[in-house]
């Protein structure tokens, strides 16, 4: 019997931070592990403005090589349009290991709090909730409002994990580079995912034992 694909689900919404899922994807990829990915229509924007590069539904596999800056050779990757609401993810049935959400704008925060289904990454991730399955969210804005902070407490309190985009420096200290910062948080997101990398260096107890 073939064993059932299980990928992670990758939602990019639109917020600024469109190195933090490259990264994360890299890794998955690295770690073998099958993608599905869904680019919200702002966050087309936000990596056209961060990259320059132009994220097309009939091109995907060559804007997101591009944009990985690596070729997709032997990557288990599919795509769903983020209109796309009969899309497999839109599913229950539709089996996956768990939905990371990176970055999360506040306004995918708060349609998936309050269960709007705006798109398809809004319905994906409101259905791994529910589904019970793991749900990483990564939100970068700063500061936050009460309303936002509501969010996402009730996400939390639906089961997903909070992380925001908020690097270490312990690994690579004051002269950390940025691509450092943004593995930091890439991996960050993998440890909540239960997902082996090796991103960054790991807190030892020792002063200084990483530089």
């Amino acid at each position: 019997m073939t064993e059932q694909r299980r990928p992670w689900v990758v939602g990019v919404s639109g917020a600024s931070g469109t190195p933090y899922p490259a990264a994360v994807i890299r890794a998955l990829f690295d770690a073998g592990e099958p993608v599905d990915l869904i680019v919200s229509r702002a966050a087309r924007l936000t990596i056209l403005d961060e990259t320059g590069i132009s994220f097309r539904d009939a091109h995907w596999k060559d804007d997101l090589a591009a944009w990985l800056g690596r070729p997709l050779d032997g990557a288990d990757v599919a795509f769903w349009p983020a209109g796309d609401l009969a899309a497999g993810p839109s599913s229950g049935s539709y089996q996956v290991n768990g939905m990371l959400v990176v970055p999360a704008s506040t306004a995918a925060c708060a349609g998936i709090a309050i269960g709007l289904s705006k798109d398809l990454l809004q319905r994906a991730a409101e259905v791994n909730l529910k589904e019970r399955r793991p749900v990483v969210v990564v939100p970068r804005e700063t500061p936050v409002t009460r309303s936002h902070l509501e969010h996402l407490i009730a996400l939390h309190d639906a089961g997903a994990v909070v992380l925001p985009a908020s690097p270490g420096f312990y690994s690579a200290g004051a002269a950390a580079t940025a691509q450092q910062l943004v593995d930091f948080v890439a991996g960050k997101v993998l440890d909540a995912a239960g997902v082996p990398h090796s991103l960054f260096t790991r807190w030892s107890g020792e002063l200084g034992h990483s530089r």
